[in-house]
């Protein structure tokens, strides 16, 4: 896949510190784990979105946030429920103790178990993390579940411009938001599209809904859209479409699949896919496990 850079927005190299992208939209590229991180600032405070994989990393763009003079901090959202985008929001609670915290209400309530089963996961031999100099911030980091929940969307005014948050449906997650800034045309994705790996199917993903998510996300932004990403740099509306495209034949491919009767430990190695092979394990066992009563044949052998 190709990177689409997204079109006039500079570029946003790994622990580069926080970047303007358009007027009043910036954004913080974490070298560990990749990961980008939103700021809006408007003329009555400023949203964050997303906090980072650890309170360090949330405290830097804290601090950053001040350096430029954006406060205060009136509304923080996470994109879903995933450690490495929430394990930032005590630092935020903290410096900003009026500052809503928002996320989708299946993305709140799943954040402390989510949590607690990454921890006790990354410490463990075979885990990426268990030599990670990161790991003591990962165990010790405190968890703030978002109290200001929504279900489809919300809009957050900061006087002088207005900023969606918006509920595309199962795909990454089941709680999945995007952050949208249609004056600058401004797109914070979160894990919905990813730019540095190719999208990320957890044991909670929702494989055969994730390309109609994206449906919404294109049909928001503009041809000169810059839509920022999960993890990695900011692309424009062509890749979006390109991921659209690739996440769909995943999709089709495995309901196609099913319908011929092919087993799911069959299935990677029954057809051709957009992503290697290696990132499409739990992909192929929650879609089989999605697909509507009846669509699914007995195997063939």
């Amino acid at each position: 896949m190709s990177s689409h850079p997204a079109p006039s927005a500079p570029t946003l190299p790994p622990d580069g510190g926080l970047v303007e992208l358009r007027p009043g939209c910036w954004a913080w590229r974490t070298g560990f784990v990749d990961l980008t991180l939103g700021v809006i600032a408007g003329r009555d405070g400023t949203v964050v979105v997303d906090t980072g994989p650890t309170e360090a990393h949330a405290s830097a763009l804290a601090d950053a946030i001040g350096a430029h003079g954006l406060g205060p901090v009136v509304a923080v959202v996470n994109t879903h429920v995933h450690w490495d985008h929430v394990l930032g929001n005590a630092v935020f609670a903290d410096r900003w103790p009026d500052a809503a915290l928002i996320a989708h209400e299946h993305a709140a309530a799943a954040t402390p178990a989510h949590v607690e089963g990454f921890r006790r996961a990354a410490g463990e031999p075979g885990s990426p993390y268990a030599d990670s100099p990161h790991l003591d911030a990962l165990r010790s980091a405190r968890v703030r579940p978002a109290t200001d929940t929504l279900s489809s969307a919300r809009v957050l005014d900061l006087g002088d411009r207005r900023v969606e948050v918006v509920h595309p449906g199962p795909a990454h997650t089941d709680g999945d938001v995007v952050v949208h800034v249609p004056d600058v045309g401004v797109v914070y994705a979160g894990d919905l599209v990813e730019q540095s790996a190719p999208p990320s199917y957890g044991e909670d993903s929702f494989p055969l809904t994730w390309h109609t998510a994206l449906d919404l996300v294109v049909g928001m932004v503009a041809e000169d859209a810059v839509v920022v990403p999960g993890h990695g740099t900011p692309v424009d509306r062509a890749f979006v479409e390109e991921q659209r495209a690739a996440v769909g034949v995943v999709a089709t491919t495995i309901s196609d699949l099913a319908g011929r009767g092919v087993s799911p430990a069959d299935a990677l190695g029954a057809s051709t896919w957009p992503f290697p092979v290696e990132a499409l394990e739990h992909a192929v066992r929650r879609g089989y496990a999605h697909l509507p009563r009846g669509a699914r044949r007995l195997p063939l052998a």
